[in-house]
């Protein structure tokens, strides 16, 4: 069965709404628990979106709706876990759907090897980037103190992932502004065109990420299409997988 490989589909979906690519997930990971495709990453960029995650408060969010409209700013509650975060242009989101019984049944250990592979691509950079005791996500120290360079919140419905981790390549961060980003206030975050200080592209982080995720997981990378992905996904068209968003 495809769904029993060690491949793993890299699917680049371009700039996509938040609520599009959440759909995306759902029809996946219950084409994924069927077997019928093998592990996804799916890899894009949103339009300027906040999100809540299951251990969220609406206090962490400073702006009120009114303003968000008026930004064009969209939100979201969601079933991932962590808090509040942001997303948008310049910051590269992926989505891997990966069926962890196939691997190893421990959460604790897949946000490791999440965290372990963007650690690795930030190292193709020349920037020393770690974790954080007591938190997850990407940490660097630069002139400006300890500051965080991706965020990570995950859900699990059947040992099948979803959600997955935001990497700042040439994020605004002044859209953070409108948080308290992942619920930590004394910590900024950061990009990795801000540690260059150069102008840093997402397709030319995207790859390193990328790769690095097949080596942290042992999956062949192979890439596809999202048009490819939508032909496999049609026989599950309507069918939810039970995650929500």
């Amino acid at each position: 069965m495809p769904g029993d490989s060690r491949t793993c589909l890299l699917v680049d979906l371009g700039v996509m709404r938040y609520a599009a690519a959440f759909d995306l997930q759902q029809r996946t990971v219950a084409a994924r628990k069927a077997g019928a495709v093998p592990d996804v990453l799916l890899l894009c960029q949103h339009p300027h979106a906040i999100t809540m995650g299951r251990n969220g408060k609406r206090e962490h969010v400073h702006a009120s709706e009114h303003l968000l409209r008026q930004m064009n700013v969209e939100f979201h509650v969601t079933d991932r876990g962590g808090d509040v975060t942001y997303h948008g242009p310049g910051q590269l989101v992926g989505y891997p759907i990966l069926n962890l019984a196939a691997v190893r049944r421990d959460v604790v250990w897949y946000v490791r090897q999440l965290e372990e592979a963007m650690i690795r691509a930030t190292a193709d950079f020349g920037i020393a980037a770690r974790r954080r005791e007591g938190y997850t996500g990407v940490w660097v120290d630069s002139a400006r103190g300890e500051e965080k360079l991706a965020a990570i919140g995950v859900h699990l419905s059947r040992w099948i992932t979803s959600h997955g981790f935001a990497y700042n390549v040439a994020t605004d961060l002044r859209y953070f502004d409108l948080i308290v980003p992942c619920g930590i206030a004394d910590r900024r975050p950061t990009s990795l065109e801000q540690l260059l200080n150069r102008t840093v592209r997402l397709n030319e982080v995207g790859p390193h990420i990328a790769a690095q995720f097949g080596d942290v997981f042992g999956v062949e990378m192979k890439a596809e299409t999202p048009l490819a992905l939508e032909e496999r996904l049609l026989p599950f068209e309507g069918q939810l997988s039970g995650v929500s968003a």
